[in-house]
């Protein structure tokens, strides 16, 4: 697979990388498809135990790995898949949900899929975002 490019951001991504055997994000052509993301600090790995600014960071982290890939972020996200453990029952975390969405995506509505799990990889994680973002030729 020496074809496809694989990359990892520093601090979390990079121990996830080592101790995980795998990456943040692959590049595929003119498409980035990156691993779920959760609302954890992306220098020492805690997840945030506010389900507000779980989410918040987790939005940013997609944003990041994106970047990191040579995208340009949000803006070229076409497909939106969250997995999520307790959001729904929030009035507070699905607002932020939506919010995020409108924040990092103000002109155009990817496709999105919410899924609801028993649980999550990482302790404490109430949310992990997915997403696929098809880069033009020129970045």
């Amino acid at each position: 697979m020496a074809h496809l490019q694989y990359f990892s951001y520093a601090g979390v991504g990079e121990r996830k990388h080592k101790e995980m055997h795998y990456n943040q994000a692959v590049r595929i052509g003119d498409r980035i498809e990156i691993s779920g993301q959760g609302g954890w600090d992306i220098e020492t790995g805690i997840v945030h135990s506010d389900l507000v600014k779980q989410i918040d960071q987790a939005y940013a982290n997609v944003d990041l790995a994106l970047r990191i890939a040579g995208g340009a972020g949000w803006s070229e996200v076409y497909r939106v898949r969250i997995y999520y453990t307790s959001v729904s029952g929030s009035e507070e975390g699905f607002a932020a949900m939506i919010g995020n969405l409108k924040k990092w995506c103000p002109d155009h509505q990817p496709i999105l899929t919410g899924v609801k799990v028993a649980g999550l990889a990482d302790p404490g994680m109430e949310v992990e975002i997915e997403v696929a973002a098809h880069v033009p030729s020129e970045n």
